[in-house]
């Protein structure tokens, strides 16, 4: 599990588009332990443990692009952030030109070749979270979901350096990319039962009882669109549709991870 701040090649932080932000935060304070603090003419911080995690920000707000849809998105810790943005092309995969956001870092949007966005992070003054993964509402683990999983890991294997392991599940193969030797995401295909889902990043946060944060998140109007269940020799986990349509997941970890 990830302590400390993120290396290049591991998630360092997520936001969230949502509409009412308020709603927003008080639901995941709710369900998540989150607290908040202002960005000044942007939107909230997200803490958890004491730790920044993410950033909540308006979808109808007059800088986010038009026909966004609300969701969690998570950015890469990169060196820089204009060569990534180089190699995601010559990789086959889309970006956007990479962006300034004040003197804290250089920011740019990419999608892999199956269409997946994930952004990435050039740190200058703001080096992204160094929460505990461990912790009550801290994301930890990111995984993919795509239509060719062989064509993403190749893709995201060349531009991150992750290696991978293949773990055969029940019915289907479970990728789980590396970082010298540490997970730091995971990626499946996404099936024919799977109706209208299209490739992307789902974000999986920590919770201490996943029955408990799935039931909380019931009584304030969210829907659990993916059943609670165990993964063995890991965890309890389900995905949760917020009151406000953001899909995330939580997952009780029952093993003891390094």
């Amino acid at each position: 599990m990830a302590k400390g701040l993120r290396k290049p090649g591991e998630f360092c932080w997520t936001n969230m588009l949502t509409p009412n932000p308020a709603e927003a935060m008080e639901f995941f304070g709710r369900v998540l332990g989150w607290t908040y603090f202002e960005i000044p003419g942007l939107g909230h911080g997200a803490r958890a443990g004491g730790h920044d995690v993410g950033g909540i920000f308006d979808v109808d707000h007059p800088t986010t692009p038009p026909a966004i849809k609300p969701h969690i998105g998570g950015l890469l810790k990169v060196e820089n952030a204009d060569a990534t943005c180089e190699k995601v092309v010559a990789l086959g995969g889309k970006a956007r030109p990479a962006f300034d956001i004040s003197d804290q870092g250089r920011m740019a949007v990419c999608n892999d070749p199956n269409g997946a966005e994930f952004d990435v992070w050039e740190p200058k003054t703001f080096h992204g979270t160094d929460v505990d993964s461990r912790l009550h509402g801290a994301p930890s683990w990111f995984e993919g979901m795509t239509t060719d999983v062989d064509r993403a890991s190749t893709f995201y294997a060349a531009l991150f350096g992750w290696t991978l392991e293949v773990m055969p599940m029940s019915g289907f193969d479970y990728t789980v990319f590396k970082l010298d030797t540490e997970p730091v995401a995971g990626m499946m295909q996404i099936t024919p039962e799977m109706v209208g889902l299209k490739p992307h990043w789902a974000m999986y946060y920590t919770v201490k009882d996943a029955d408990e944060a799935a039931s909380e998140a019931v009584k304030l109007g969210a829907r659990v669109h993916v059943p609670l269940q165990d993964i063995p020799n890991v965890g309890r986990f389900c995905g949760i549709t917020s009151p406000q349509g953001v899909v995330f997941y939580v997952i009780e970890y029952t093993r003891i991870f390094p």
